[in-house]
């Protein structure tokens, strides 16, 4: 697994005292101050990082709010970030696809999530002092990152790509873009331990949906955090033609493209 996308408790616990390693804590703001968080981590929830009306696509929720937060934190633009939450991962991967979308180079997600970090690794209650920054993001551009727009899911959708949906089996069956594959991003993740699968038996479960190395990957859903958290894993696996319509499939509906329905 690539430690440049994704870290071990441990891989973070020994770096705790690196001043260009920040922590970022996803979860409500609740939880950081009663429940404890990792040492250093600054809070960053959930929910101000994502706008559904932004002029920026799907949930992003555009440059000038992103440098906002960021700032707010200390954050500077070459920080390693590391964002958890305690959710397996998929809020904090969403953080991550945010960053990476508004170009800040080194954003990695840690495996598992607070639960999974607490049992064997110091937390603290009180929050750390920072320093604000002048934090300055790139603006959002389809051209520049991982995120692409509708008229780059036709072109897939023409070529050999294979169509990703990480919805319900429900939603899934009452419509899906035209000969994709369903994957629910939680089969990635050991219930008892809350941290990823082994590599090899990632790999064996994206191959029994027809997600490969040799194809170019499309992921899409109605909620982003699951996309994100699929995106982070393969891309920690070493899948190198991943993209992430940053639409939904209501969205989709809406301007009558083309669907399917039922199960595969």
């Amino acid at each position: 697994m690539d430690d440049s996308v994704i870290v071990s408790p441990d891989w973070l616990a020994a770096r705790l005292e690196d001043s260009d390693v920040a922590v970022v804590d996803v979860r409500d703001a609740w939880e950081y101050e009663g429940i404890g968080h990792v040492p250093g981590a600054v809070s960053v929830p959930f929910d101000s990082y994502r706008d559904e009306t932004a002029d920026d696509p799907g949930t992003l929720p555009g440059k000038k709010v992103f440098e906002g937060l960021l700032g707010e934190a200390g954050i500077e633009p070459g920080d390693t970030i590391v964002a958890y939450d305690d959710t397996h991962g998929v809020f904090a991967a969403r953080f991550r696809l945010t960053a990476l979308a508004y170009g800040h180079d080194d954003v990695r997600l840690l495996d598992g999530d607070f639960s999974a970090w607490n049992p064997e690794h110091e937390t603290e209650t009180e929050s750390p002092s920072v320093e604000p920054t002048s934090y300055t993001a790139v603006p959002f551009s389809f051209a520049d990152g991982p995120l692409i727009d509708r008229s780059g899911v036709e072109a897939a959708l023409e070529g050999d790509a294979v169509l990703v949906d990480t919805r319900d089996p429900e939603e899934f069956a009452e419509a899906h873009l035209p000969g994709a594959v369903r994957f629910d991003w939680r089969a990635t993740v050991d219930d008892e331990t809350r941290r990823l699968k082994p590599a090899g038996e990632l790999e064996a479960l994206f191959a029994e949906h027809d997600i490969t190395r040799d194809r170019r990957v499309v992921l899409y859903c109605n909620t982003a955090r699951r996309i994100s958290h699929t995106d982070a894993v393969l891309e920690a696996l070493g899948y190198e033609d991943v993209s992430v319509y940053e639409g939904s499939l209501t969205e989709w509906l809406a301007t009558d493209g083309e669907i399917e329905t039922g199960l595969a």
